[in-house]
């Protein structure tokens, strides 16, 4: 009795511990770009070249503070002395103990490339962020891409697999009708080609079903299961605002490539001027302090402790350097002037890409609403060649070529709809506005 009650009790409690446990959590997009913002190498690479980045502006403001330093030093000494003609002082040997010490502090009052440097700095530090927030742009797209590519992949193969047992449904019934003279070998062979090469088909869909999944595995880390596709009934939206002319001019002004090349440009400015500075003075203001403790000396063999303050300014002129200042100040203004050059480079790339992106977008949706409506059309196709081969009207070939015609449109459809959204990403990342919640709009369109 006991031992029944102990296994009933063990089997409750092992079923109490299963229905407990939490579910386990599903793949989506999502959850993808929250597990790359962690295990994606290119953008963990991002996030160090940021953080090296912004050690720039501290080092230029040390150009500014006080420089302290400090010195010390002993010494043994062991000295022989010896006078000629007539003194006071004997010869002899003598050995004695001389130390001390010496703090030094500098704080420049008047160094005009230090300023410039640190104003420098601070603009290198924006250039870093924006190139960081770029890399945000591109994770997204990456992301996104590298997903929407499974799918691509896995409707492929679904597609290859339908298409497959389609065909293998139209040969057993071309063997059947010629079995009992219905139609001739001429079907079934053209059946068994179309089944053998089916089968080649679906062999490369998972082929690169498995080179997709690497490709997304190599952002996330692990390998992906099975992810869900986007829902039958959805509705993709337009781009907003609907203007190309908008989108062209957040593109140039909210860029972060082009932030970034701005900061670029000030910064070699800047770089004029601290060259520039190597004609102009320097000032310091100096102050010092010297302690030193000797036990003997050479001259009158007692000891003696000194120490010292002082303080003062430091005036330095640059007179001539062999022409090397005007050279370097010709050299950062070249480096300026390219500056700008990429600069506008960069805002005509920006806003080319603008214009590309949207009508990508706008194209996309129209495609989309063409294989819509061509699905359903195929579909019509399908069902009449199939009944007028059940007639007598038609051919065991004009049924296979419409199903073939079926699923490559709806194929097509899919890798419209996965583009379309792609192409939304990078519209919107080429105008610096995409963000996680881009992500999870996209992510509400998904269901198993």
């Amino acid at each position: 009795m006991n031992r029944r009650l102990f296994s009933r009790c063990l089997r409750l409690g092992l079923i109490g511990a299963v229905l407990a446990a939490p579910a386990a959590q599903s793949a989506d997009l999502l959850s993808i770009y929250r597990q790359a913002l962690d295990s994606d190498a290119q953008y963990g690479s991002a996030r160090y070249a940021l953080a090296a980045g912004r050690e720039k502006e501290p080092q230029g403001l040390s150009g500014l503070l006080p420089n302290v330093g400090a010195t010390a030093y002993t010494t043994a000494n062991d000295a022989t002395v010896s006078y000629r003609g007539p003194t006071f002082f004997q010869p002899g040997s003598q050995f004695f103990n001389s130390s001390g010490y010496t703090v030094t502090l500098t704080q420049p009052l008047f160094r005009w490339q230090n300023w410039q440097t640190y104003e420098q700095s601070k603009l290198l530090v924006m250039q870093s962020e924006a190139q960081f927030a770029q890399s945000g742009q591109d994770l997204i797209v990456r992301v996104a891409q590298a997903y929407f590519d499974v799918l691509a992949a896995q409707d492929a193969l679904a597609v290859a697999q339908a298409q497959k047992a389609a065909i293998d449904q139209q040969l057993a019934q071309a063997k059947r009708n010629f079995e009992v003279g219905k139609s001739t070998i001429v079907d079934t062979n053209e059946a068994q080609s179309r089944y053998d090469l089916a089968g080649a088909t679906e062999i490369a869909a998972q082929n690169d079903l498995d080179t997709k999944r690497a490709a997304l595995e190599l952002i996330v880390g692990r390998v992906p299961g099975d992810l869900p596709g986007l829902r039958g009934d959805i509705a993709l939206p337009p781009p907003q605002p609907p203007q190309v002319d908008r989108w062209v001019e957040a593109a140039q002004a909210n860029n972060y490539l082009v932030k970034a090349q701005d900061a670029g440009v000030e910064a070699a400015r800047r770089n004029v001027e601290i060259n520039k500075a190597g004609h102009y003075p320097t000032l310091d203001l100096t102050a010092q302090r010297l302690r030193q403790d000797a036990t003997g000396s050479v001259t009158f063999g007692v000891g003696s402790d000194t120490t010292q303050n002082s303080v003062g300014l430091q005036l330095a002129v640059p007179i001539f350097s062999g022409g090397l200042v005007n050279s370097k100040t010709r050299e950062a203004a070249a480096n300026y002037n390219r500056a700008r050059t990429d600069l506008d480079f960069q805002r005509r790339s920006a806003a080319q890409n603008a214009r590309q992106y949207f009508l990508a977008v706008t194209n996309g949706l129209a495609q989309v609403r063409a294989y819509e409506a061509a699905v359903v059309s195929s579909q019509s196709s399908v069902d009449s060649n199939k009944l007028g081969y059940e007639v007598g009207v038609r051919i065991n070939i004009d049924v296979l070529n419409a199903q073939q015609q079926l699923y490559q449109t709806k194929q097509n459809l899919s890798r419209a709809r996965y583009d379309t959204i792609v192409n939304g990403f990078r519209l919107k990342a080429n105008a610096g506005s995409l963000s996680e919640d881009d992500i999870k709009a996209a992510n509400a369109l998904l269901g198993r």
